[in-house]
């Protein structure tokens, strides 16, 4: 990435959780331009406000679009470039609020559009952004996935394909893209408190019961919003600049994927 002072991020599903914990430690390291992407403006509007109150004098645009649609991540990635003419980094943490269920009671629809829903919502927007950044000749992609892609866990059938055609995308994009300076890498969490998907799988009884048994196995502490944006925001930074096709855990100890 340039000088971070001069750099712009893209943050799609930037309104609260990661992408909002990513937006206030890259703040923390001098980056001014931030676009934050969400369906709801006015979430948008608030994940702007509070990132201003923390960093005051940041140049903070928001919009309003579905990234799991063609036409919402082409929108979401021309407004960055309208906003501060270029895409230096983009962290992408669209993939939606599914939660564990087991195959066999998750209707046959449901399956298709789970996995669909997931997988589109994080790859899209990348896709979206790579005219800008081959034009530049740099840029950082960032997609976040989950565990669920290297690990099998009961419930997680769905989910696991999805975040596992996540990573896959990303290692591939990386050796199309590194011809244009682009890297690319994927971040593959487990459990990750104080976000609102965190609030949802642990108001649910089967989710929360597998949640909970893992929470025991992450000795170095339960990972939590902050812990996993450190890592985002050093794959955007140059000291990450070698650094692509890569899926890492932050995971606390629950698993050594």
């Amino acid at each position: 990435m340039q000088d971070v002072t001069k750099s712009a991020v893209l943050l799609t599903g930037g309104t609260s959780g990661i992408g909002l914990a990513s937006a206030k430690t890259l703040a923390k390291q001098g980056v001014r331009q931030f676009m934050l992407v969400g369906r709801s403006i006015d979430r948008a509007i608030r994940a702007a406000e509070t990132l201003l109150a923390v960093t005051p004098g940041l140049d903070v645009q928001t919009f309003s679009a579905d990234v799991a649609t063609p036409e919402g991540a082409t929108n979401a990635a021309a407004a960055c470039v309208e906003a501060f003419g270029r895409i230096d980094a983009l962290v992408s943490s669209s993939g939606g609020d599914a939660t564990p269920k087991l195959i066999h009671e998750m209707p046959i629809e449901e399956v298709q559009t789970t996995i669909g829903t997931i997988i589109s919502g994080v790859v899209l927007p990348a896709r979206a952004v790579l005219h800008q950044m081959t034009a530049q000749g740099c840029g950082s992609i960032v997609c976040i996935s989950s565990d669920a892609a290297k690990i099998a866990t009961p419930g997680e059938v769905a989910i696991g394909a999805a975040m596992g055609g996540i990573v896959s995308f990303c290692r591939n994009l990386a050796i199309e893209a590194k011809r244009s300076g682009i890297r690319v890498n994927a971040v593959t969490p487990s459990i990750v408190r104080g976000t609102p998907l965190y609030d949802k799988v642990m108001s649910e009884p089967f989710p929360k019961k597998l949640f909970s048994k893992a929470e025991k196995n992450a000795h170095l502490g339960v990972v939590d919003a902050d812990d996993v944006a450190e890592l985002i925001a050093f794959l955007v930074s140059s000291g990450s600049s070698r650094l692509t096709g890569q899926a890492i855990s932050v995971n606390g100890g629950i698993s050594a994927a």
